[in-house]
């Protein structure tokens, strides 16, 4: 056990300091923590909390480590986990914790603090599309959050720290309510608009496409599709290749985006025309551009063969939405207004998640199935035979 040694100060006060061992880091490397209190008591009883602490497994050794240095670390950590393109959603996520707590060491961290950075964020974390410097979503800031929490929480397990001080954070309810009062959030489209918009792209080129957009497929599954993919003999599709976009620049082809996702669908007829239809033109413009063509493997080409991506497959249908003269939706969000026509169908949860996708049923369920007043009609009529409604009231 190492001694404990006097030390005068240069103004001529006197302390006591000692050297205990803390163990090794994750390189091996030697740990050690030097004690200096006014007395040798306090000392001493340093000494001992660091000691149990340590035979109990719940030390934290002193750490220079800032925030922004761990959140950095954290992100290498989570390449094992995720995409690239969500290790990307990630880093811009958490550039906002950066700029404003990155030189925070670690260990200083507060609970005041990490509130205080939230509720900033929120009033002044806008970047672009807008004014900089404005109102962010909460639904963004509390994306921040959620990972900014994950990312702490992960320090505790690594005995960084000993408690997240971001564990009971959450945003405002003051600025939950301003954000719903000035920013109302877009609803997908009821299905009365969706079979409209069906309806005016008969004829467009990329109907088919659209089609598979419209009956659950997310836009970088639709784009990923191979005709290998199609079998249009047994009608049925398989789910297992999509090109996403990153930074809405770079195409990023993988596989499907987990292993749920990854699923065998049955072509509606619709779908199965279309598609018929869509193959057969490409077989003509093939014919037509004879040297000029790109052959692809893709379903989703031009009429030159070259693969289209998400951003061109959205640009288009926002353009179809114009001409319609339709309120503009996501081509995404499409998937809100399947899953609940699918939902107010009678189709079993375990279905409706296997066909969009998921794991979990439940997940689907909150997600995506939205009722809209429309939808609702059939219990105002059940509550009109519950209140009596077909009976005369007395005279």
């Amino acid at each position: 056990m190492a001694e404990i040694k006097k030390v005068i100060l240069k103004n001529g006060s006197v302390r006591y300091r000692t050297v205990v061992d803390a163990g090794r880091d994750e390189n091996g490397k030697r740990i050690q923590i030097t004690i200096t209190k006014d007395t040798k008591k306090e000392v001493l009883a340093e000494r001992s909390r660091i000691q149990h602490q340590r035979g109990a497994g719940a030390l934290i050794a002193p750490s220079k480590v800032t925030l922004g240095e761990w959140l950095d670390e954290w992100l290498e950590f989570k390449r094992r986990d995720v995409e690239e393109t969500t290790i990307r959603t990630y880093r811009m996520a958490l550039v906002h914790v950066t700029d404003r707590l990155g030189h925070v060491r670690l260990q200083e961290l507060t609970e005041d603090q990490v509130k205080d950075c939230i509720d900033d964020i929120v009033a002044n974390g806008r970047r672009k599309g807008g004014e900089a410097g404005t109102r962010l979503a909460v639904s963004t800031a509390d994306g921040i959050l959620t990972r900014l929490k994950e990312a702490l929480g992960r320090a505790v397990v690594r005995k960084l720290i000993a408690t997240s001080p971001a564990q009971y954070v959450r945003v405002s309810l003051a600025d939950k309510k301003t954000d719903k009062r000035e920013r109302p959030k877009a609803r997908p489209w009821t299905v009365p608009e969706v079979q409209r918009f069906i309806g005016g792209i008969e004829r467009d080129r990329l109907y088919a496409p659209l089609l598979l957009s419209l009956m659950g497929l997310r836009p970088a599954e639709v784009v990923g599709l191979r005709w290998s993919d199609i079998d249009l003999k047994l009608a049925t599709l398989e789910m297992t290749n999509t090109r996403t976009m990153i930074g809405n620049v770079k195409v990023l082809e993988k596989d499907a985006k987990t292993a749920a996702g990854e699923r065998v669908l049955p072509l509606p007829s619709r779908a199965l025309d279309a598609l018929k239809r869509f193959k057969a033109l490409q077989a003509r413009e093939k014919l037509a551009a004879g040297e000029g063509y790109s052959d692809s493997p893709y379903v989703v080409v031009d009429r030159l063969g070259i693969p289209r991506n998400t951003r061109h497959l959205r640009e288009h249908a926002y353009r179809l939405m114009r001409e319609l003269e339709m309120r503009r939706v996501r081509l995404y969000d499409a998937r809100h207004s399947c899953l609940t026509y699918l939902a107010n169908a009678g189709v079993p949860d375990h279905i409706l998640a296997a066909w969009a996708g998921h794991t979990n049923a439940s997940f689907t369920k909150r997600k995506y199935v939205r009722p809209d007043v429309e939808d609702l009609r059939a219990a105002a009529t059940a509550w009109d035979s519950f209140h009596g409604g077909d009976q005369k009231a007395p005279v």
